[in-house]
């Protein structure tokens, strides 16, 4: 949260509210959903960044989106609390960093660290102009998983399939390509 704070300082220098920094915060982690097509100009970097679109198959993006959000509070009431983070009233509550935060997030330093930046400067940088409520509609389409995935990608769930035998689910038998373990005949 320190790392996007300071992505968003430029853009939003009276500090952001609560909402459009969770949306900032679950798209840097998973810039793929906004820059998902082949053709988008930020796709390139991401990938170089070292982000992957197959690993969003690992839980639907909406269960990740909502699970952050309710972590979201006490992270930023944690940067308050440590004087890394102020926050003001003003119509909305907004959120920026302190000298403090902006010390911190300048020694980060883990390639994640990095990544997640390059990807924070872009999602803030896509979707500063947006209204929170087109922001919130975009946000519904970017949730929205789409089968099928990009042309000459993997998906597991494309090449695991059940095996005939397997009827219940007490006997599960997968066929997955590979081949069988004899320890696993005898079994059965």
């Amino acid at each position: 949260m320190t790392l996007l704070l300071a992505a968003t300082d430029e853009a939003y220098p009276d500090g952001i509210d609560a909402e459009r920094l969770g949306i900032y915060d679950f798209l840097a982690a998973n810039p793929l959903l906004l820059a998902h097509a082949d053709n988008d100009p930020d796709r390139v970097g991401l990938l170089l960044a070292g982000f992957d679109d197959r690993a969003l198959s690992y839980a639907s993006p909406t269960q990740r989106y909502v699970t952050g959000q309710e972590s979201l509070p006490g992270d930023l009431a944690r940067l308050v609390a440590y004087g890394l983070a102020t926050c003001t009233v003003s119509g909305r509550i907004r959120y920026r960093l302190t000298d403090g935060g902006h010390d911190l997030a300048v020694q980060f330093g883990a390639m994640y660290a990095r990544s997640y930046t390059v990807a924070a400067r872009i999602v803030v940088g896509r979707l500063r102009r947006l209204s929170g409520r087109k922001l919130r509609d975009n946000l519904r389409k970017w949730l929205t998983v789409k089968a099928g995935g990009h042309h000459g990608r993997l998906d597991p769930a494309d090449v695991i399939e059940p095996h005939p035998e397997a009827t219940t689910p007490t006997r599960t038998a997968w066929r997955t390509g590979f081949p069988e373990d004899k320890h696993d005949r005898r079994r059965r």
